[in-house]
């Protein structure tokens, strides 16, 4: 084997113990925020998203790139398109998190896994993408997983949909930001950061059980929440930098994975004949979704020979 090959081989494996452990961190965090149960959701993604901002400062300056946070501060397109991505992964973290408090984790893995899904449908509706045979058979699927959740449960799955949308469109503009995926973290938290520390201090006064408090550990598992955000987004973009997409395209499905595992065998929620059914339309759609980059080379070369 050459060197060559050698480092390449290296690199790929690292890759995806970096981009594996960030899946499985995510899979995994309700754990913690279970920890942090009787703090209601919004104050959580509150302290969620100021100490996250307060640990991302620290790293940056530590690597050196303060300078270039400066530099997308003063490009109003680029600090436009972050305040939009602050907003959306926002409201993500605030959902997911009220999921974690009412129990309701397998209608928040649901969302997940319905994410790529959606991420197709609105390239299509939105951007004008190209709908291939594959993906509209997936993405019709997936429409058919909703409205047999939608008729079990009387309502639109809204948490599904909140979670699915909020991501989709989250990693739809932040990839249409070029920057540094910390760097633009310290953008969005900090954007956000007079206002999550005003509210802090507000309830800080104005409510007796609230931060700081007398209970030293909850005040320490608020601040932790900061590092517990930013590290798994720290890993899964060195583990990106070093693998094909395809094979990040698959680890995505760890995380919801974990997150139903951990739902009806951890916290026991309910997971019924309906919750089945739809959950194997969306594994069937993704199935076909990601086998379509290899089957459609060789149907491609049976139409044209």
């Amino acid at each position: 084997m050459s060197s060559d090959s050698a480092n390449d081989h290296r690199g790929e494996a690292a890759g995806l113990l970096y981009a594996g452990s960030a899946y499985a961190f995510w899979g995994i965090t309700p754990l913690y925020w279970r920890l942090l149960g009787e703090v209601p959701p919004f104050q959580l993604t509150t302290h969620r998203v100021l100490w996250c901002a307060i640990f991302v400062a620290i790293v940056t300056a530590w690597r050196g790139r303060l300078a270039h946070v400066v530099t997308i501060l003063r490009t109003p397109k680029l600090l436009g398109t972050l305040a939009l991505t602050s907003i959306l992964i926002s409201t993500n973290w605030t959902i997911y998190i009220y999921c974690v408090a009412t129990n309701q984790l397998v209608e928040a893995s649901l969302g997940y896994y319905l994410t790529p899904l959606l991420s197709i449908a609105l390239g299509v509706f939105l951007f004008g993408e190209h709908m291939t045979r594959f993906r509209l058979v997936g993405v019709v699927l997936a429409a058919i997983a909703v409205a047999v959740k939608a008729f079990a449960l009387g309502h639109v799955p809204w948490i599904a949909f909140s979670l699915a949308l909020s991501f989709g469109f989250y990693g739809y503009f932040r990839k249409k930001a070029p920057i540094d995926s910390m760097d633009g973290l310290l953008v969005e938290t900090a954007l956000l950061f007079p206002f999550t520390l005003g509210l802090v201090a507000w309830w800080g006064m104005t409510e007796k059980d609230a931060f700081p408090s007398p209970n030293l550990l909850k005040d320490a598992l608020l601040i932790a929440g900061g590092p517990i955000t930013a590290i798994p987004l720290a890993m899964f973009a060195a583990g990106a930098r070093r693998i094909r997409m395809t094979t990040l395209g698959f680890l995505q499905y760890f995380t919801p994975s974990l997150t139903l595992a951990l739902a009806t065998l951890g916290f026991h929620e309910h997971f019924g004949r309906i919750d089945a059914i739809s959950f194997a339309f969306v594994w069937l759609a993704l199935l076909i979704v990601a086998l379509e980059g290899r089957l459609r080379p060789r149907l491609a070369a049976q139409e044209g020979g």
